[in-house]
């Protein structure tokens, strides 16, 4: 393996000290989509550079290496390490794939669960139903044409212009298919548990996000603010909602309630930059390594025929 292997490794390191660093100082939506793609290629990218040491160390045992008619001396190379040493990436890979798998099943059962809630709950021309209940409530469900539900009881507990607000963030999150970003970054991170620190960023950045399509409805951001403590506090301790959704008053409302008080973000171009020349040099570090492995074993495979 060459250096550039390690890109993709260093790439997780960096998002686990820095993603939450980066989540703040990018506008959300910046963030969000950034965030997410960053850690599907690091994801994708770690896992396929572990399964090639795992294989490039493990071919030179005498069975693989006369199913793939190679020469174990030029597979082997200069790696220093015994063919059994690349059990362990093999082992690692597994319980990742394995880990991602179930990660995988579990979205599709809690789609599979929104979208019946979301039929269950009859047609909505405008995405909105408003549920007579006693507990202060409010999230979006996705699906294929997803739900906003609202109890009775927050509407009554906000005044007409919070409630403007509330509504807007959830339509927000309708909109942009914001649950999208939240579960391809969890799945990313059960197969790579060092983003996991970004994929909770990345679940903040979509609820900001909101927070500014919300606060961009009125001339007032402390509407923004009251509005987000008041559902906050109606809804403490009193609901549950379906496992995919997505709500206003359910991710870190101080930081969020803080940002709202500031003016609205600005654009970050360098950090867009930055953040963009890292997924690529990942991503690229992934191909190269697959072209130099590729013509590795189609020298070893030429040797191999050579001396037949």
């Amino acid at each position: 393996m060459t250096a550039v292997a390690l890109v993709p490794f260093a790439t997780s390191l960096l998002l686990a000290v820095g993603g939450g660093w980066l989540g703040r100082r990018l506008p959300p939506a910046a963030a969000t989509r950034l965030l997410t793609t960053a850690c599907l290629v690091t994801a994708l990218a770690t896992g396929f550079i572990l399964a090639v040491v795992a294989f490039t160390l493990l071919a030179p045992l005498p069975p693989l290496a006369a199913v793939g008619h190679w020469s174990t001396t030029v597979v082997r190379g200069h790696d220093p390490l015994p063919a059994p040493a690349g059990l362990l990436p093999a082992a690692i890979v597994i319980g990742l794939l394995a880990a991602a798998t179930r990660r995988a099943v579990g979205v599709g059962k809690d789609l599979a669960a929104a979208e019946l809630t979301c039929r269950r709950l009859g047609p909505a021309p405008t995405g909105l139903v408003i549920v007579d209940d006693d507990r202060p409530d409010a999230y979006t469900l996705p699906g294929l044409t997803g739900r906003i539900v609202v109890s009775t009881a927050m509407l009554r507990a906000l005044p007409a212009d919070e409630r403007r607000v509330l509504l807007a963030h959830e339509h927000s999150h309708l909109r942009h298919r914001h649950h999208a970003y939240t579960q391809l970054a969890d799945l990313a991170a059960a197969a790579n548990p060092l983003l996991r620190a970004a994929a909770a960023t990345v679940r903040l950045a979509v609820e900001r996000w909101a927070d500014e399509d919300a606060a961009a409805t009125t001339d007032n951001r402390a509407v923004a603010v009251r509005a987000l403590a008041r559902a906050g506090l109606a809804r403490a301790g009193t609901a549950t909602m379906p496992t995919a959704a997505l709500g206003a008053v359910h991710t870190d409302l101080a930081h969020r309630a803080r940002a709202l008080r500031e003016p609205p973000p600005k654009p970050q171009p360098v950090l867009v930059l930055v953040l963009a020349a890292l997924i690529l040099a990942t991503a690229a570090a992934a191909v190269g390594t697959s072209r130099t492995t590729e013509h590795r074993f189609e020298r070893a495979q030429a040797t191999f025929a050579h001396r037949t």
